[in-house]
């Protein structure tokens, strides 16, 4: 589809015709959360888990939820329709509104609501058996990673860092502890147990984060959270990226260092195959 249709306050708009004003909080300050949610078989996967973040980042910041859940799948509903994919990645956005430039919050705000849906990146076969490759940075964002925000400078200039060096992510240690890539979770494993950061300020806890916790319960994996050091990303066994598109992908160097046995693990092998059986039990 040259031209989709996506939601925008109100109603469903072809995307060259979406437009917002130059004032609106979202352009000016970045004031605005996001959620992206991943569909197989038209079916939206872990629905309730994204809009629970999505609210819960809009507590945070102090933007009104204008709409119900129920009122929030319809509208989503609207938009896959539109789209001819069957298997899609849903773009929700809400900034605080159109106002005079102020840094403080106007009163009586009226949210930015935008939706818009695409087919589903697909990595490809070749490369999820040989795996990928990162670098390593210095975490530079603020500190609540926690928050779903649009203001993700940080995360861009940590992409444009991997893309500058032929890697697909920048993995990022803050005060020389893993926190996560510029858009996945990272995790590694060590004699058998998969280990993740802490569910804190310092990360975004992806919904994937939920989902292998479950998947390492059900399946016999043991899992650990705790602040994990550089160095032991670097000794581990596998490290493992987990995002709404990259699902879960193996890491097999890391700057110039070789992970583990350079090739995709056990564990890895393990949880993508869950990861899969997941996606077809919600279709």
């Amino acid at each position: 589809m040259n031209d989709p249709l996506v939601y925008l306050n109100g109603k469903l708009t072809p995307l060259s015709e979406a437009h917002i004003p130059v004032l609106d909080r979202g352009f000016i300050f970045g004031d605005g959360i996001y959620e992206v949610v991943p569909v197989y078989g038209r079916k939206m996967f872990r629905a309730e888990q994204h809009l629970a973040r999505l609210f819960r980042s809009m507590a945070a910041i102090g933007i009104p939820n204008p709409h119900t859940k129920e009122e929030w799948l319809a509208l989503i509903q609207q938009v896959m329709d539109a789209h001819t994919a069957d298997d899609q990645m849903v773009y929700l956005q809400l900034t605080r509104g159109v106002a005079k430039r102020s840094h403080a919050f106007p009163a009586e705000m009226v949210p930015t609501v935008f939706i818009m849906t695409s087919p589903i990146p697909v990595i490809s076969d070749a490369v999820r058996n040989t795996g990928v490759k990162c670098v390593s940075m210095v975490d530079q964002r603020w500190l609540h990673c926690d928050i779903k925000s649009i203001s993700l400078l940080g995360n861009v200039l940590a992409a444009q860092n991997a893309a500058e060096n032929d890697a697909i992510e920048s993995i990022q240690f803050r005060d020389g502890f893993l926190t996560e890539a510029s858009a996945s979770n990272v995790w590694i494993v060590k004699d058998g147990v998969l280990m993740g950061p802490p569910k804190d300020n310092l990360i975004l806890e992806g919904i994937r984060y939920g989902l292998i916790e479950e998947l390492c319960a059900a399946h016999g994996i043991r899992f650990k959270s705790h602040r994990i050091s550089r160095t032991e990303v670097f000794e581990a066994d596998e490290v493992l990226l987990s995002s709404a598109t990259k699902e879960v992908l193996a890491v097999v160097q890391i700057d110039e260092q070789t992970i583990g046995k350079g090739v995709p693990g056990p564990i890895y092998h393990q949880l993508y195959a869950a990861y899969q059986d997941a996606k077809a039990a919600s279709i």
